[in-house]
């Protein structure tokens, strides 16, 4: 069976703002407080998907948490109907607010972790829904994350779903944005590579937290029953964190036999890549493929750079036919010829930096030969790209037939998605307007008629 990567990616919500919520994440801060466009929001990340689905992608689509999280509120001191409450925490503690409408769910790489069946001994996908207790925000999507992947990937025969990890510091959890999985093909095993910020002896970094937890990376693997010789687990270098690299995929993105990171990512990198080439060459586990490992040099792309253009958060998508100017005969039936394109936001456009350094990368001896660049400025300015609004799932074509086929995408679900954004989100939503009344009403208005379309009937708490 002919395995493939199928990206789920979160649909926008309609409550999309500005708040600033997340410490570490530069453009969320940078832009705390301006005018949000949910609307443009929610219509780009279509676009996204769709043009995904025309490169040949199986496409999915994960609906986004409802929101106001009024039982949060009521949590947290909070009485009364939902407007009462609303107007409460609007008086009183705008932040806590502003935390239960975010739409931060739309970033599906913290949805969870997942395993592929060729890597976990029960041959079923394995998901553990992310805790994200490092934010308050964030860590209120747990429960509704565990529910809709269990019913969007609802055959047990196929998929094992965990609970998430203990809410507790030690294992603090961020999901697939710390997760890369490296393969010769999706039909071979892979090596896991999970990256954590702090838990060892090893230095922290001073300015921002480090969110991931070496105990929760080894849970993981406890978890998923991931064998030790396929598992490679790397820190986080503490300085990218303090510049702003809060998950590992704002600095490195791997794909099947390919890896691009900074030479700064990893504490102790030289010795993580010589691990990864030393597990994948083992013996007993010969892969049809090289493992080829890019760094690119502070000269190549600072830091700095690397942030503000969001360049390692694009996608590496494998490409199905050769895209080379001339290829020969034997670059077109080579093993190794296998092409990979590079989705990049259109941030990367405005970054001469970035732009040398995709130039530099294209013409470097790696699989990626082609460059396509994605208008995301409504996650950008948020501080998510590409990467961080898809959760990747290695399916073979039997569990692909088993995903809920409401959340596919197709021509006809891309359209019926595009006319619902049009008629039930804002064009505008301020930090102001989370105070009108009237913004939950519409809100679950929007997500009821969302889940006819996605025939998830009773997805939602107010639909029971």
């Amino acid at each position: 069976m002919l395995y493939r990567e199928v990206n789920f990616d979160g649909l926008i919500g309609p409550s999309h703002n500005y708040a600033g919520l997340s410490p570490g994440n530069i453009a969320s801060g940078q832009h705390k407080g301006e005018i949000a466009s949910p609307r443009q929001a929610a219509l780009q990340g279509l676009e996204k998907m769709w043009q995904l689905v025309q490169l040949g992608q199986a496409q999915g689509v994960l609906p986004p948490a409802p929101r106001p999280d009024i039982e949060t509120l009521q949590r947290l001191g909070f009485s009364g109907p939902t407007p009462v409450v609303i107007g409460q925490a609007y008086r009183q503690a705008p932040h806590l607010l502003a935390a239960c409408y975010s739409a931060s769910t739309m970033w599906a790489a913290n949805a969870a972790t997942v395993s592929a069946s060729k890597d976990c001994p029960d041959g079923r996908v394995h998901f553990t829904p992310a805790n994200l207790i490092t934010t308050l925000h964030r860590s209120i999507e747990t429960n509704y994350s565990a529910i809709m992947l269990k019913r969007i990937f609802s055959d047990p025969a196929h998929f094992c779903h965990h609970l998430p990890l203990p809410c507790q510091t030690d294992y603090a959890d961020e999901g697939a944005a710390n997760h890369t999985r490296l393969c010769g093909s999706h039909n071979q095993p892979g090596i896991t590579l999970l990256v954590y910020g702090r838990g060892s002896d090893n230095p922290v970094p001073q300015r921002y937290p480090a969110r991931q937890t070496l105990a929760a990376c080894e849970a993981l693997v406890r978890q998923h029953q991931l064998p030790a010789a396929n598992v490679v687990i790397a820190q986080q270098n503490p300085t990218v964190i303090d510049q702003g690299v809060f998950h590992h995929d704002v600095i490195g993105v791997g794909h099947r036999n390919f890896l691009m990171l900074h030479q700064d990512s990893l504490f102790n990198q030289p010795q993580v890549l010589q691990q990864l080439q030393q597990q994948w060459q083992q013996p007993g586990h010969a892969r049809d493929k090289p493992l080829i490992i890019t760094e690119f040099s502070e000269d190549i792309l600072s830091v700095r750079d690397a942030v503000s253009s969001y360049l390692f958060n694009s996608q590496l998508i494998s490409l199905p036919q050769p895209v080379l100017s001339n290829p020969s005969p034997d670059d077109a039936h080579s093993p190794d010829a296998d092409q990979m394109l590079l989705l990049a936001p259109t941030n990367c456009q405005a970054s001469d930096a970035a732009l040398k350094a995709i130039d530099w990368l294209i013409a470097g001896d790696n699989p990626v030969s082609a460059v396509e660049y994605i208008d995301l400025t409504q996650s950008m300015t948020n501080g998510g790209g590409p990467a961080c609004l898809r959760l990747r799932v290695p399916l073979s074509p039997t569990e692909l037939n088993a995903v809920h086929p409401g959340a596919m995408l197709d021509f006809t679900l891309y359209n019926r998605l595009k006319i619902w954004i049009n008629k039930h989100y804002r064009e505008q939503l301020t930090a102001d307007d989370l105070a009108d009344p009237c913004l939950p009403v519409e809100i679950q208005a929007a997500l009821d008629e969302l889940t006819e379309i996605l025939e998830l009937p009773g997805l939602y708490p107010f639909q029971v």
